[in-house]
């Protein structure tokens, strides 16, 4: 890769783009993706400018959108050369693209399309961001069911080249409605006489247009298929969704859950293209509304201000205690969420999971209630510190960590059931809220077991 940017770099500098020309033919479309990002701004439109419409085309999907931006107003001088460029875009790239424009610039792209292109493209982005629909392309093979054979090689023939893959063809009727789907397999070792309705089975697995575009991420891993059909309510084909889609969807989504997870409202742009005032705000919302979550902690422990004043020893196992809390939360939310995302636990499970966080909080919580324990033991014979009631210290230290832990691994798994029951993003219960909702709750937990333990002894 060095050595091609190197060569490029040359050329560039040489202004020989006839050679530059040339010597792109021999780099995949992501390949030089990955050389333009490299390049600045400048650099990366002259060698931009040099493909051919279709090698551009293919090519523009893997720039940022920040460079798709730039290249296509670099383009707008020469309307013409614009217009090839964008018609030559397969259906789902351009509908991506035409997705994080604003409306306005939208209009004056749709307009330069031709009209068949621009039909086909406001038909796409009449879905709902977030749906199959705005991943389709209509760039697909069909076949009739009353064709022979014959005929549909012919078809297939003439118009496979400009298929997104022709791995499976699709059988519909006069009205476009789906009736099933064949793998090209199937109709090249059948007779040439035999009808396509012969090889049909009639048993295909379809999305909706307007299904979300995570659930059809979990319907192509668990049929394991390189392309789906799309339909409409009416059951007529709108198009097909690729792999390739898939996984930048999957991509997307499981960033969008770490960002979550990490406190912050997810980003809309790779983080090194999101402006700084944008990624201020997206960070601090989730830090202010965390930082009045902890307001609640102090508040907390103003109430239980006579028991520290009386038995200050209390106060040193504090950070112990909230800590071990919130880290039982945080693994069990994370936990949970991530089943809820890949499927492998759905809503109606959540008294099974609370069954088994129950369980696995008392273990949890007894194991480190008694390193708690052990801790006061060994630091009151060896070192002689917590005074002459070190004993029912120890226990209090012990039946906290056992509530504390129970309690936090309860809430942290029961609280995306509770999101996503209300149709709210699970992920929203990231660590950093589970940890404070822990906090304030660990400290009444605290409090109450000393005043019961301690009490006629440090309290």
């Amino acid at each position: 890769m060095y050595q091609q940017h190197i060569e490029l770099d040359h050329y560039i500098k040489q202004r020989n783009f006839s050679q530059l020309s040339a010597s792109l033919k021999t780099y995949e479309p992501a390949e030089v993706g990955a050389l333009l990002a490299k390049l600045d701004d400048q650099d990366a439109l002259t060698v931009f400018k040099n493909l051919p419409d279709d090698r551009a085309a293919a090519v523009f999907k893997y720039l940022s959108h920040q460079r798709q931006l730039a290249v296509v107003d670099d383009l707008s001088v020469t309307e013409q050369r614009l217009a090839s460029l964008l018609n030559a875009l397969s259906p789902d790239d351009r509908t991506a693209f035409f997705s994080a424009l604003p409306e306005a610039l939208v209009e004056s792209y749709l307009a330069i399309l031709d009209p068949k292109e621009r039909k086909n493209a406001i038909h796409l982005l009449s879905y709902p961001a977030d749906t199959v629909g705005r991943l389709v392309t209509t760039d697909y093979l069909a076949l009739r069911s009353d064709w022979t054979v014959e005929q549909a090689l012919r078809h297939i023939r003439r118009f496979g080249k400009d298929s997104e893959t022709i791995n499976v063809i699709y059988i519909v009727d006069r009205d476009w409605r789906l009736l099933d789907d064949l793998r090209l397999r199937e109709v090249l070792l059948a007779s040439p006489e035999a009808s396509i309705a012969s090889l049909m089975d009639n048993h295909f697995i379809a999305l909706s247009a307007t299904e979300d575009r995570e659930k059809a991420v979990r319907i192509f891993r668990d049929y394991d298929r390189a392309a789906l059909p799309v339909v409409d309510d009416d059951g007529v084909l709108v198009g097909i969704v690729t792999s390739d889609d898939m996984l930048d969807v999957a991509e997307e989504e499981a960033t969008e859950d770490m960002q979550l997870l990490g406190g912050l409202e997810a980003l809309d742009s790779p983080y090194m293209n999101t402006p700084l005032s944008v990624l201020m705000k997206k960070r601090s919302r989730w830090l202010v509304v965390l930082f009045i979550g902890e307001m609640f902690t102090a508040t907390a422990m103003g109430f239980f201000e006579a028991e520290l004043a009386q038995a200050v020893v209390l106060g040193l196992f504090l950070p112990l205690i909230i800590s071990s809390g919130g880290n039982s939360g945080s693994q069990a939310a994370s936990l949970i969420i991530r089943a809820l995302a890949v499927g492998d636990v759905r809503l109606r499970d959540w008294w099974r999971v609370m069954h088994r966080e129950i369980i696995s909080g008392l273990f949890l919580g007894s194991l480190l209630g008694l390193l708690g324990f052990l801790r006061v033991v060994v630091w009151a014979n060896v070192f002689g510190i917590y005074g002459e009631h070190w004993l029912p210290l120890g226990i209090t230290v012990a039946l906290t960590l056992i509530g504390v832990v129970t309690w936090g691994t309860l809430a942290g798994s029961m609280l995306p059931f509770i999101l996503k029951r209300f149709g709210a993003d699970p992920a929203v219960s990231s660590a950093p809220f589970v940890a404070t909702l822990v906090d304030v709750t660990g400290l009444v937990i605290y409090f109450s077991i000393a005043a019961v333990v301690l009490s006629g002894t440090l309290l």
